[in-house]
């Protein structure tokens, strides 16, 4: 009877410097193929002692009234190509592995999704490495770990070139700052994001962008352009962190588009500059500003605004005169659209998450990884989307009066 132990450290040792091309690597009967089987043979003997109820060699097989039943061989597929697994049986029958199906075809790709579900959740490669140790009594190479996680690179691309829908009522953009390794240098990055509202009142990450360092009406127009190759026809309304450059990017390929800045973001840009002695009584001034009922009503409420504290505080002031178009535009639309498009809270919720994933991160080693994991990160947050925004139904009515002609009907 056969015995499954880890590779250690020198039986890899040797097996890779056996190697003398990639055939001998990634080959029928590869390094990659061995190793793997291993693996799997170990995890599932681990899934077979966790059935019975006790190890191997312990004695109390007699009392559990089930025993193991020797083993038969199973030809399975996995990332590495085919190889051969030795599959435990026990003498009741009963045993049903979860790491490979009983009944499922004859290839499996389970280990692998094991491996990417960790790494979407934010895990390293140490951490995957002890969990599946943990778990199963199985090592993994970091070599291992990398390969399988980089079936996701070919999935990025194709999410990323996905065609989309040819209207988006309401289009958010935001960026989030992540540092990579670039040429040997750690550089922090803008990642910026574009979640769009469907038709149908549903949330959807349109893309991604890590930008290249160079920001501003160039890299925008490179991002809007690229919206517009896939489909994209028009946009509704456009919220936006007062990033520069939107505004002309956005308009030069979307003429008709709204662009609404993000009042929160405004207002924390505006407290930057005023003292903690005034901050208490500037912002009750300020909130008559952006909660009043109406345009006209915010408008008179700002030149008091500047009147009080144009001398003291002028920057603060000047920020809302100098971008009250974009602003402003919230007052136009009725409560229920307000709420959607006075913040980017929206997006910003989806950076929350994902920081929340990627905090033990401090560093990315490439631009294809911090790929790799915003996209596995985003679609475990995507499986969540699967409500319309509250209240939709009486939103897109009052869409369809207020922008006629550019919604189609279903």
């Amino acid at each position: 009877m056969k015995k499954y132990t880890n590779p250690t450290a020198e039986e890899i040792d040797r097996e890779l410097m056996s190697a003398t091309s990639l055939e001998d690597f990634f080959g029928k009967d590869g390094i990659m193929a061995r190793l793997f089987s291993k693996t799997i043979n170990r995890m599932l003997e681990a899934e077979m002692t966790n059935h019975l109820g006790y190890t191997k060699n312990d004695n109390s097989g007699d009392k559990s009234g089930n025993s193991r039943n020797g083993r038969y061989t199973r030809k399975i597929k996995s990332s590495f190509g085919g190889t051969s697994v030795d599959m435990p049986r026990d003498r009741n029958a009963e045993f049903v592995p979860t790491i490979i199906p009983k009944y499922a075809k004859s290839t499996t790709n389970e280990f692998d999704n094991k491996i990417i579900s960790m790494y979407a959740r934010g895990q390293s490669t140490r951490d995957i490495q002890n969990t599946m140790n943990e778990l199963y009594g199985v090592e993994l190479s970091p070599e291992m770990v990398s390969h399988i996680t980089d079936k996701v690179l070919p999935m990025v691309k194709e999410w990323q070139n996905r065609p989309l829908e040819e209207i988006y009522p309401i289009v958010y953009l935001d960026c989030i700052h992540i540092k990579i390794r670039i040429d040997g240098r750690v550089e922090p990055r803008a990642v910026y994001n574009c979640l769009g509202i469907t038709i149908d009142g549903k949330k959807e990450i349109l893309g991604q962008w890590v930008s290249d360092g160079a920001e501003g009406s160039n890299f925008w127009l490179n991002v809007i352009a690229d919206l517009q190759i896939r489909g994209v026809k028009d946009i509704l309304i456009a919220c936006v962190d007062g990033l520069k450059g939107f505004k002309e990017a956005i308009h030069s390929v979307f003429p008709e588009t709204v662009i609404q800045r993000c009042i929160i973001h405004q207002i924390r840009y505006s407290l930057k500059y005023v003292s903690w002695k005034d901050k208490k009584e500037f912002m009750r001034d300020l909130r008559l500003v952006y909660e009043a009922v109406n345009k006209t009503t915010a408008e008179e409420n700002l030149e008091k605004l500047a009147l009080k504290w144009n001398d003291s505080y002028h920057l603060s002031v000047k920020s809302w005169e100098d971008n009250w178009q974009e602003l402003s535009e919230y007052f136009d639309y009725p409560q229920e659209i307000r709420r959607l498009i006075y913040t980017t809270n929206g997006v910003e919720g989806y950076h929350r998450q994902i920081r929340k994933v990627i905090k033990t991160k401090s560093t990315f080693p490439t631009i294809e990884s911090v790929e790799k994991m915003l996209y596995v990160i985003t679609r475990n947050i995507e499986k969540k989307w699967t409500m319309p925004i509250r209240d939709w139904s009486k939103i897109l009515n009052q869409f369809f009066i207020r922008f006629e002609g550019r919604l189609k009907t279903v």
